[in-house]
């Protein structure tokens, strides 16, 4: 079928779903604690409402049940059930390249993209979890878990996080803000032109670690000592990861300001061979969002910048994570997300970065979309990315895929 009957078939079945399908809540964490999707999820997920960060921050643990439907005795309090959740993500993507040995410039379908079961929430008074087990890779399919034991200390929550993750990056272990400084909590499909931290790759890949942390209402604190590796290692020295980010309410707008460091080196030694695995994930940056309305339409704002430095040529030298060119790479980015009618909301962003190399290093990206909200648990997201810059210039890296970029996107958790 040709590109445009796919697109126009795809259209039609969605404006059905649209019209037709009622809302409802029903993935794990709705079922655990009575609430609606929307009750945590601003305009749609995974973007977090102040009340979802809440959630989050407290470690899963919420009950909202009644208390014969909770297991309590001597030091257990759980619930009755396991929660459970099943996520997926059928992807269209189209680019307008003319290599055609890139997939994407002869029309990708990817069905599923991402299809996983997720098992998780209250595990006891202060103990809560997450699981990720995928379900259509032949690799890992224990893909990223986490543990939080939490308590409460002067009105304070403060944490140990226990982690791993397959693509979630060091923030993975705890992140509560929408602006992409974690790979899973971000607005807009197209990662890389929304985000500085996703552009630069800090804020994603392999990690395994530790993250102990300290949150409120009004602000969170994150230190997490981890490795840019998945699963068992011979550990010989962590990396680190500062974030803080304060989350005030200014009128009627959820609005927060935070900074992330990655530094230090991490350090893992292979057993069966001499070459140990040493790299050192540095990278810097700040980010803002504001959550609230305008004429009584959903209005979402956000903001990030930083960059990481790179890697200097010679024998001896430690490999940055994050960036493999000589210059440092940098990225700014702005997006704006309004609800204007039920159910429906547009956004626009632009990411103005640089790769770090010393030629074709300019890469500049505007993406404008569309979110149809099928259910509260259901969206599809349509989106365009016009690149332009030096890096899809004839040598450059984006080069090979043209300037141009279309995908359509069903997430879905039920």
């Amino acid at each position: 079928m040709k590109t445009r009957g796919i697109l126009a078939s795809l259209g039609v079945l969605s404006a059905c779903l649209v019209w037709t399908t009622p809302a409802s809540a029903v993935p794990a964490f709705a079922r655990q604690t009575n609430q609606a999707c929307s009750s945590c999820h601003f305009q749609h997920f995974p973007a977090l409402t102040s009340y979802g960060r809440q959630f989050k921050a407290g470690g899963y643990i919420s009950a909202g049940k009644s208390k014969e439907e909770i297991l309590t005795a001597e030091n257990l309090s759980m619930p009755e059930d396991v929660f459970a959740a099943l996520v997926t993500k059928l992807k269209y993507v189209k680019t307008n390249g003319t290599d055609k040995t890139e997939i994407t410039n002869t029309g990708e379908l990817k069905f599923p993209d991402e299809a996983a079961f997720f098992l998780g929430g209250r595990a006891g008074e202060h103990i809560g979890f997450v699981t990720e087990i995928a379900l259509n890779t032949a690799a890992e399919n224990f893909t990223s878990f986490k543990i939080h034991y939490t308590d409460k200390v002067f009105g304070t929550d403060v944490s140990i996080i226990p982690y791993l993750t397959d693509a979630g990056g060091a923030p993975y272990g705890f992140e509560l803000l929408n602006t992409g400084a974690q790979r899973f909590q971000r607005v807009a499909e197209e990662r890389s032109a929304i985000s500085a931290q996703q552009y630069i790759g800090a804020g994603a890949g392999a990690a395994t670690g530790i993250a102990l942390v300290a949150s409120s209402e009004n602000y969170f604190v994150n230190y997490s000592l981890w490795h840019p590796a998945f699963g068992d290692a011979a550990h010989k020295q962590f990396a680190g990861y500062l974030r803080a980010a304060i989350t005030p309410t200014i009128g009627d707008w959820d609005t927060a300001v935070g900074v992330q460091v990655f530094n230090g080196t991490s350090w893992t030694v292979d057993t069966t061979t001499t070459e140990d695995s040493k790299t050192m994930p540095k990278a810097e940056f700040i980010d803002a969002q504001a959550q609230g309305s305008v004429g009584g339409m959903p209005l979402g704002l956000y903001f990030t910048h930083g960059k990481a430095p790179g890697t200097t040529a010679g024998g001896g030298n430690t490999p940055s994570t994050f960036n493999a060119n000589p210059k440092d790479e940098k990225a700014t980015s702005l997006l704006a997300e309004l609800g204007f009618m039920p159910r429906f909301s547009a956004f626009l962003g632009y990411l103005d970065g640089d790769n770090g190399a010393n030629a074709n290093n300019t890469d500049k990206r505007t993406t404008i979309g569309l979110n149809w909200m099928i259910a509260q648990n259901s969206y599809l997201q349509l989106w365009n990315t016009k690149g332009s810059g030096s890096a899809y210039e004839t040598g450059g890296p984006m080069a090979a895929f043209g300037k141009n970029k279309v995908g359509l996107l069903l997430f879905s958790a039920f």
